[in-house]
C-alpha cells in the first residue's frame, strides 16, 4: 500500500475547492504510476494526474487530479473527511 493517508489541511482544501485536486502523504519509495493505479483502485475514480512534492518533514506528499470535477469530494466523503 503506498497510500498513508489524506493530507487536508486549509491549502488542500482550497486546492479541492478551485481545482478538484486532493492530497495523500504517499511512500517516500512510491512512483507516479503506483500511486495513480492505487487511487484508481480504492476509489474507482479516473485518475487523470499526479504530482509528488518533498516535504520539509521528509515526507512524500502527492497531489491527484481527476477526471470527474466531483470525484474529489466523493473521495473524501467516503473517508469521512467531507
Amino acid at each position: 500500500m503506498v497510500l498513508k493517508y489524506p493530507f487536508v489541511t486549509e491549502k488542500a482544501m482550497m486546492l479541492l475547492e478551485n481545482q478538484s485536486k486532493l492530497q495523500f502523504l504517499v511512500e517516500r519509495n512510491a512512483t507516479k504510476s503506483q500511486i495513480k493505479r492505487e487511487i484508481q483502485k480504492v476509489f474507482e475514480q479516473e485518475v487523470t494526474g499526479v504530482s509528488t512534492i518533498m516535504t520539509t518533514r521528509g515526507e512524500k506528499k502527492a497531489i491527484v487530479s481527476f477526471a470527474n470535477e466531483k470525484a474529489a469530494e466523493e473521495v473524501l466523503s467516503r473517508l469521512g473527511i467531507m
